[in-house]
C-alpha cells in the first residue's frame, strides 16, 4: 500500500520561458506562476484557445486574467476563481489539484483584513485552556508545515438522533521538508465516552491525550515517513462511538480551520426513519462571534445533505439541523 503519494509523473520535460525546470518539477515545487506558465507552454494552446475551451465548460474568464495568473501579478483566490482553476487544470492536462496545491494562503484584503499573526491551534475552541493542555502532551510541530488541500467529513446520524460516527478524508501537502504527523482535536457533548479512532489509512495512531471530564481528545496521526516539500498525502480515519453512546452534539457538526483549506466537503447522513425538519449550513470567520452566512439545505433521496466550501478559513464551517416537533 502506498502511504505517501506524490503527484503522478508526467512525460512532459519542457522548461518554461524562464528556463526554471520541467513541468513535472514545477508541479512539485512551484511557484504557481512558473508552473502555470510551463503547463500552458506544454499544452501548445494559446490563451485565446484556453479561454474558448473553458467557455465550453461554462467557465467565463478573461484572457487578461489568465495572463495575470501566469505572470504572477494576480492569483486565483475567490471561490469562482478557484473553481475556474479546477477546469483549467483539466484543459491543460495536469493532475487534479496539481496547480491549486501550489497556492499559498489567501492574501489579506481591504479593511476587514485579519491580523497576520498566526493563531494558535486552540484559538477557535470554546474551552481553549482544556484544549491547550491536551495539545501540550503531543507534538504539534508539523502543523504549520502542512497545507490543507482538501478535507471531506461524513457524519452518520443514528435513528435516535445521535452522531454515531465521523469518517474523515484529508489531502495534505508538505510546505517544508519534514512533517510527519497530523494533530487531531475532537470535542463532543452529551456523551460519557469518547470515540474510538479506527479504519486509518496512510497513517497510524501515535500519542493520545484525553480529557474525559470535558469530552475532548487530542491524537497524533502519524505518517509512515516524513514528507518532503511539495509531497502530498491522502489520509483517512474514522471516529466511532460505542452503541448507545452516540452524542447529540446540539444537533450540529462543525470543522474548525485555523489555516485556509482549498476545498472542504461536509456530509451529514440521517437515518431514514428519523429525518430532520430543517437543515442549514453556516460559517463563522475567525474573529466573529456569530455565523456570517447561512443557507438552507435540502435532503436528498437517501436522507442526507452536503455542503462545500472553497478557499475557506480561518474560521468554522458546519451544518446544523432541527427535529420535527412531536
Amino acid at each position: 500500500m502506498t502511504t505517501a503519494a506524490g503527484r503522478p509523473t508526467l512525460t512532459v520535460d519542457d522548461t518554461d520561458s524562464t528556463g526554471h525546470g520541467s513541468l513535472t518539477q514545477l508541479l512539485t515545487t512551484g511557484p504557481f506562476p512558473e508552473a502555470l506558465r510551463a503547463a500552458i507552454k506544454a499544452s501548445r494552446l494559446s490563451l485565446d484557445r484556453i479561454q474558448h475551451r473553458l467557455a465550453l465548460r461554462g467557465v467565463t474568464i478573461s484572457v487578461a486574467t489568465l495572463s495575470y495568473w501566469q505572470s504572477g501579478r494576480r492569483r486565483p483566490e475567490r471561490p469562482e476563481s478557484l473553481e475556474a482553476l479546477r477546469h483549467l487544470e483539466s484543459v491543460l492536462g495536469v493532475p487534479q489539484s496539481g496547480l491549486s496545491a501550489l497556492l499559498g494562503p489567501p492574501r489579506p484584503r481591504g479593511r476587514r483584513c485579519r491580523p497576520t499573526t498566526m493563531m494558535p491551534i486552540d484559538a477557535l475552541w470554546a474551552r481553549r485552556e482544556r484544549v491547550a493542555n491536551l495539545l501540550s502532551k503531543v507534538d504539534t510541530s508539523s502543523d504549520l508545515k502542512l497545507g490543507r488541500i482538501s478535507q471531506h467529513d461524513r457524519i452518520e446520524i443514528s435513528a435516535d438522533g445521535g452522531q454515531k460516527s465521523v469518517w474523515v478524508r484529508q489531502i495534505l501537502r508538505a510546505e517544508q521538508d519534514g512533517p510527519d504527523r497530523w494533530a487531531l482535536v475532537f470535542e463532543t457533548e452529551e456523551s460519557d465516552v469518547l470515540p474510538e479512532i479506527t479504519n486509518v489509512r496512510n497513517c497510524h495512531l501515535g500519542r493520545i491525550a484525553r480529557d474525559h471530564e470535558a469530552n475532548i481528545m487530542v491524537a497524533e496521526m502519524m505518517f509512515e515517513r516524513p514528507l518532503t516539500r511539495g509531497e502530498t498525502l491522502i489520509m483517512e480515519y474514522q471516529l466511532v462511538f460505542p452503541e448507545g453512546h452516540a452524542p447529540k452534539g446540539n444537533n450540529t457538526f462543525a470543522r474548525k480551520f485555523r489555516l485556509p483549506v482549498r476545498e472542504y466537503v461536509i456530509e451529514v447522513r440521517f437515518d431514514e426513519t428519523n429525518l430532520p425538519s430543517r437543515v442549514q449550513q453556516y460559517s463563522v470567520p475567525a474573529g466573529d462571534e456569530t455565523p456570517s452566512r447561512r443557507r438552507n439545505l435540502t435532503l436528498d433521496s437517501g436522507g442526507g445533505v452536503h455542503a462545500v466550501a472553497l478557499g475557506f478559513g480561518p474560521g468554522v464551517f458546519g451544518i446544523r439541523w432541527e427535529w420535527p416537533n412531536r
